[in-house]
């Protein structure tokens, strides 16, 4: 899994082109809700209060018809009511990213930040991934940014870690050389 801003792909998923470089089919399945109430942590990350609206929306990335990786989205229900983009999965921009769904609507993401760190797998991450549980599982607590500073989407990503390698991709930006 190599996780870079350079993956963005107007054209398709990475998660696709990942499991097709290794020979297998990669899909996702996904359940929306709208207007589900913030649960206090995610408010945080969200910088909006406790209990304010959001779309939720879970899923499962499969290889080979077989879930290998998890997570959790969650947007705030005030930037995207009203939108063709209100639903990551549903419209004429359904399975597009984040990236490109807001810009749709006119927010430019500038950046994400993403915290991983290792845990055990909860009961019901093991039973869906198919491995045991209290299995290693790296979890990535990931937030888009818009170019003004707010927090557009958050989400928890939970990945086996016997199954993966996860690297990172850092892009170099030129104004950080010196002459």
């Amino acid at each position: 899994m190599v996780r870079s801003s350079a993956r963005e792909r107007p054209d398709g998923s990475p998660f696709r082109a990942d499991m097709k470089a290794v020979g297998r089919q990669g899909d996702w399945e996904s359940r929306s809700d709208a207007k589900v109430p913030a649960p206090a942590d995610i408010a945080a990350r969200l910088g909006i209060a406790e209990g304010e609206l959001c779309v939720r929306t879970t899923y499962e990335f499969l290889s080979d018809g077989r879930p290998v990786q998890l997570s959790t989205s969650w947007e705030p229900y005030d930037l995207t009511a009203g939108t063709l983009v209100v639903l990551p999965e549903g419209g004429p921009h359904a399975g597009a990213g984040v990236v490109h769904r807001m810009a749709a609507i006119g927010v430019t993401v500038s950046h994400a930040v993403e915290q991983p760190e290792p845990r055990q797998a909860t009961a019901e991450e093991a039973s869906i991934l198919g491995i045991q549980k209290a299995a290693l599982v790296t979890h990535i607590r990931r937030t888009y940014y818009s170019d003004q500073g707010r927090p557009v989407e958050t989400a928890d990503i939970v990945v086996p870690a016997a199954h993966c390698e996860i690297v990172y991709e850092i892009p170099i930006n030129r104004q950080w050389l010196c002459p």
